[in-house]
């Protein structure tokens, strides 16, 4: 391997050198980090003829180098990067198509843990966030809507809803569809697919129209989240004639709008979902990326798509550093969630948010899911603080080891009426059919001809209690507290502990995108430099957490 010495007898004579402007040159370590937290002025590889010392020039203005020699050295110019900007991140494109400044996205949280108010200040300072709608009831959804509008639609600003794959609740999933189209929703975040269903199919084909210029237009987009290359094929190409035609036999796409459906892909933006809070299959982002990237470059080719889909990065971005490398990895635009529940605007408990802002990065754990319990599917939650993880696991051990309620043995019952859920059986299956009774009444109907699917009811029921005691902030439950979260949010808290943002009073969503994308920025102009041969400190690489206007 070359030393610094002889990677520097590789580099060509420079024909240009740099004279300075309102910044001296920085060659020192401290000096050459200061300059690098500036990213949106120029920067410039310098280097002094006579030492031979690698530095930094901000600014100033390259010359050519003088035939005859001069009395005063001057700095040969080796290299020149132009401003960097945070809003320059990522895809130019994702911003113009959704109209934002930045290609940050504030993910989806259910049960409106992901709030209006979160989605509004997002809104309003550039950034895409979607509302939390999984888990929430129509008239719940309907409001929040009708919110969003209200606050956002004046100034024409971006904001978006989920829709969240229910298998167990199919009537549901295409309820909120319906709900999503009649009211003029205009973006959805699709999260939690395993297979595309005729709700978020109708979604996105809904409203396909051919231009003037002969290009499909989009009347709804759909971002998908995704962990897996199955599903985002899926998602990359157009989907099935089968599943076209059975919206058309219901009415409910138009002969038009199923042949232009057949001829693109579903979405054209593809969010790749690597360790995250709440459902997630643990995938490394660094894995996962390239692998999406790799995947919709093929089947673009392949497909002859005339417009570019787009790859975004969600999962374990709770630290500038991680955003930089996501961006680094080649993701259009970046994608947060955990982060965000931490935030004043989160739908979240104050107890749970602080519970949050205390956790360390091995703080989480896997528990059985709410709405796929009876698959088996798990979610990542917070580990530290509440015991609600193992005792969730214990309830999905019995569903499995049992066929009811009622062959449970008592010594396992009293346990589980005791401590989980508080109530007997009898009074939990009662609570339970009443909240079904007025969501699905389909639901109790199945449940009293089987009694297995009763005990998954009773069960799942404290798995979504769990959930609103969190956000209620529930005194005496704490234990059983769901917080759903990924590792990120332990690398956050390291990251801010010591500034501003430690207190999560004080933490915003805003400001937490903005120091994350200012310090990614930073960052990326660090490594850009130091392959130019540069000698970056290690300290421009910690990007401390500021106050941002």
């Amino acid at each position: 391997m070359p030393n610094s010495a002889q990677t520097q007898d590789l580099r060509p004579d420079s024909t240009l050198s740099w004279v300075a402007g309102p910044h001296a040159p920085a060659f020192a370590p401290a000096d050459i980090a200061a300059a690098l937290a500036q990213p949106r002025v120029t920067a410039h590889v310098i280097r002094d003829p006579v030492s031979g010392a690698i530095g930094i020039g901000l600014a100033g203005t390259p010359s050519p180098v003088p035939r005859a020699p001069s009395a005063v050295p001057r700095l040969e110019l080796l290299g020149s990067l132009p401003p960097l900007y945070p809003e320059w991140l990522g895809d130019r494109g994702f911003a113009e198509v959704h109209r934002t400044r930045f290609a940050y996205v504030g993910g989806a949280m259910a049960n409106g843990i992901a709030s209006t108010r979160m989605v509004i200040e997002l809104a309003r300072q550039g950034f895409l966030g979607f509302f939390g709608a999984a888990g929430l009831s129509l008239a719940r959804i309907e409001a929040a809507i009708e919110e969003l509008q209200r606050e956002l639609d004046p100034q024409q600003l971006p904001w978006g809803v989920n829709l969240i794959h229910s298998p167990a609740e199919p009537a549901h999933e295409e309820a909120v569809a319906e709900l999503l189209l009649r009211r003029g929703v205009r973006c959805v975040e699709a999260s939690a697919y395993l297979r595309l269903t005729p709700a978020v199919v109708r979604y996105a084909c809904t409203g396909l129209t051919r231009g003037a210029d002969g290009q499909v237009r989009r009347a709804h987009r759909v971002i998908a989240k995704v962990s897996r290359t199955e599903v985002a094929r899926q998602f990359l190409n157009p989907p099935p004639a089968a599943l076209l035609q059975k919206l058309l036999d219901r009415g409910q796409l138009t002969a038009q709008e199923a042949e232009l459906a057949a001829t693109i892909p579903l979405v054209e933006d593809l969010t790749a979902e690597a360790d995250s809070g709440g459902h997630t299959d643990n995938r490394p982002m660094a894995v996962l990326v390239p692998e999406l990237a790799a995947l919709r470059t093929h089947i673009a080719a392949e497909r002859g798509y005339t417009r570019p889909i787009r790859i975004g990065a969600a999962g374990g971005l709770g630290t500038p550093a991680a955003v930089a490398a996501a961006f680094a990895l080649g993701a259009d635009y970046v994608q947060t969630g955990s982060v965000n529940q931490s935030c004043v605007e989160a739908g979240l408990g104050a107890a749970a948010r602080a519970q949050l802002a205390q956790a360390e990065m091995a703080d989480v754990t896997m528990a059985p899911a709410a709405d796929m319990f009876e698959m088996g599917v798990d979610v990542q939650v917070l580990r530290r603080g509440t015991l609600f993880a193992p005792r969730a696991r214990k309830l999905y051990e019995l569903y499995k080891s049992y066929p009811a309620l009622d062959a449970i043995p008592t010594t396992e019952r009293e346990k589980v009426e005791s401590t989980i859920l508080r109530a007997s059986f009898d009074e939990a299956w009662a609570s339970t059919r009443s909240f079904w009774l007025g969501r699905d009444p389909k639901q109790v109907e199945r449940a009293e001809r089987d009694p297995k699917h009763q005990m998954a009811l009773v069960f799942r029921s404290y798995l979504g209690l769990a959930s609103r005691w969190a956000i209620d902030g529930l005194a005496g439950r704490e234990s059983d507290y769901q917080i759903w979260c990924g590792p990120a949010m332990g690398a956050f808290n390291s990251w801010v502990r010591g500034s501003f943002l430690e207190d999560p009073e004080a933490r915003t969503v805003v400001q937490v995108a903005r120091n994350l994308l200012e310090g990614a920025a930073v960052i990326s102009r660090a490594q850009q430099l130091r392959s130019f041969g540069a000698p970056v400190p290690a300290s421009a690489f910690d990007f401390r957490p500021r106050p941002l206007a």
